[in-house]
This record gives C-alpha cells, structure tokens and sequence, in this order.
C-alpha cells in the first residue's frame, strides 16, 4: 500500500478507501416489449414510452431465480476484477425478490460460488438495495475489517408482478448486476448517504408478507401497489436534495462529476436529477429504454454496461443514485 500525503488521516494513520476492481452483469433472455403488453392490457408502445422511457424489459425463464441472476453477474465480476472467490470476505446482496424466505440469496450465492465462510446477507431496501448494499460493504472496508467484498443487485421483480395492472406490469424487470470491491490507499467510494422515511409506505409497497399473511388471490395477492405521480414528485424532490448532501460531503461540485449513473425507474426523472447536476443527457447512463425498472438491479446493471462499452473510464467521477420503496433513497459518489 503506497503512503501519500493524500491517504493520511490528521493524525497520520493510513486512509482506506474501498475501490471498484470489477464489475459485472446479467438479463435473462426472454424480451418483452411494450407491443408484447398491448395483448395483456389497454395500453400502447407509444403511451408507454413517452411517460416512462422503456421500450422492452427482460423476464427470467419458468425456474430460473434470482440466484441465478445473482450468480451470472456476481461471476463476470469476478472475472473483471481478477478476483477468486475464496478471497472474498463478504457478500452483500440487495434484493426484494429472495429465491426463498432463508437461507439468504447471499448464503446460496456464497456456496455456488465456492467462497464458503466469509460474512454473506441480504438487503432489502427495494430499489435502493444495492446502493445500499454498496455503502454497508464499503464501511466493512473502511473500518480494515475486509479486504474484498462482493457487492450485488439482482431481481425477479416480473414474479410479483399483477398482470392485469396496466399501471405497473409495464414498468418491471429481471436482471442483476455486480461489483468486486476491494481495500486500497487510492481514493475510490468517496461517500455514501443512505436515508429512509417509512412514513411514505403507502405509495410503494407489496401488501402481503409471512408475518402479515397471504391472501386468497391470483399470486396469493403478491403484487406491487404504487401511487405513480405521488412517487414521481418524491423521488424528485429527494434525489434532488441528496445530490447536493452527496456532493457537499465529498467537498466536490456539480461540474466534477464525469458521469451520473441512476437507477432507472423513469427516465422524467433521470432527466430530472441530470438537470439539477447541470449536466446534459450524453453524460447520462441510461438503460431503461431496454431494461425497464430491475429495482436494485439497475444501477450495476446500468454501471457494468458503461463500463465494459468503454464510456465509462478509470480516473473518473461517477455519481449513483437510486430510489424506492420504503421509502428509501441513497447515492454514492466515487472515483473509479
């Protein structure tokens, strides 16, 4: 570890920093695109995308879980960062579609891949869950109580879906996406800031559960419910006020981030958060179009493709922000 007057805290003990060594992701093969949904529900490909952004979205196959998902992109990882399995100290999973109750998605994915014994748990934070799987796993680091950590965002959403429910069975996806993080003196996560406020529940929920029972309906009632323009001034308005914490906490401006990587919900308000950043849409990561909303899938979704299409480099400043149900919004500000 090279020592730098930059890595040196005030009272001259060695920063650690957690760092990106890899990223990685994967969607199931099946598309289903908004002329598909025309057959389902009153809808059409036009009034779909001009009040969402989203074309297509992708369904994992009869069988194929959100381990599955998980397991694909948590291995591309790996292979990015160079990474073994067995060297890694923790997994973090984000997800709200478990394969099932417990063990844990992280447990079962800690097993396939082979890194039996290190920490492994899952987080649901809805649509935030990876980000704020991403900020647990980079205290891990910075505390020196890990070295390498598996950081991973991976959903089945399309399995809670209410097919009849124009309003929201054009909005979700499946997919996962993954990041290797590891220790070093180099500035890398820069800041998390994770918050939640449960007072909104009502506008984003799924209404049954274990403890709260199931329900004699179609799915046994799983299903997501959620309030659209309530949801869209919120997550505006939050993502707007998080942008300047995120960016006052690391003492940095808008002009010095390279790329905003956000999860993709809508693309009204991705729009809205480039606005607020100053930054124009070709200095956006956008996948919504093809993705839909993957929940805490979509930002290393969205991270892994600028990555691995060359947009985005090391050196650069990426911003990452998500929000959901909860309702919970996070960010993270980083060097990769």
């Amino acid at each position: 570890m090279r020592v730098t007057p930059s890595n040196l805290n005030l009272r001259g003990t060695t920063l650690i920093y957690s760092r990106i060594a890899g990223t990685g992701s994967y969607l199931p093969e099946k598309v289903v695109t908004n002329a598909d949904l025309e057959k389902l529900v009153d809808t059409s490909d036009e009034w779909i995308a001009s009040r969402t952004g989203i074309r297509e979205r992708r369904m994992a196959a009869e069988g194929e879980t959100t381990g599955d998902l998980a397991f694909y992109a948590a291995t591309h990882a790996l292979e990015a960062a160079g990474t073994k399995a067995s060297e890694l100290d923790l997994i973090v999973l984000g997800t709200t579609t478990p394969d099932i109750i417990f063990p844990s998605t992280a447990c079962l994915l800690q097993h396939r891949l082979g890194a039996n014994g290190c920490a492994a748990f899952d987080v649901n934070a809805a649509c935030s869950g990876f980000m704020y799987a991403l900020g647990i796993a980079d205290q891990f680091i910075r505390t020196g109580q890990v070295k390498k950590a598996l950081v991973v965002g991976a959903e089945t959403l399309t399995r809670m879906i209410d097919w009849s429910d124009r309003s929201t069975c054009v909005l979700f996806g499946d997919g996962a996406g993954a990041v290797v993080l590891e220790a070093s003196a180099e500035p890398g996560i820069l800041t998390t800031k994770l918050h939640a406020d449960g007072a909104y529940k009502h506008l984003l929920y799924n209404p049954v559960g274990v403890s709260a029972g199931f329900r004699d309906e179609p799915n046994h009632g799983v299903r997501v419910i959620m309030g659209g323009s309530e949801v869209f001034k919120v997550a505006v308005r939050t993502l707007d006020r998080i942008v300047g914490e995120t960016l006052e906490a690391a003492g940095m401006q808008e002009k010095d981030v390279d790329w905003l990587i956000p999860h993709q919900a809508n693309l009204r308000i991705i729009e809205a958060t480039a606005k607020r950043l100053g930054l124009s849409m070709d200095r956006v990561i956008v996948t919504i179009d093809r993705h839909g909303n993957t929940s805490s899938g979509s930002v290393p979704l969205a991270l892994d493709e600028a990555v691995r299409s060359g947009k985005v480099k090391r050196g650069q400043t990426l911003l990452l922000e998500a929000f959901g149900g909860g309702l919970t919004w996070s960010s993270a500000l980083l060097k990769y």
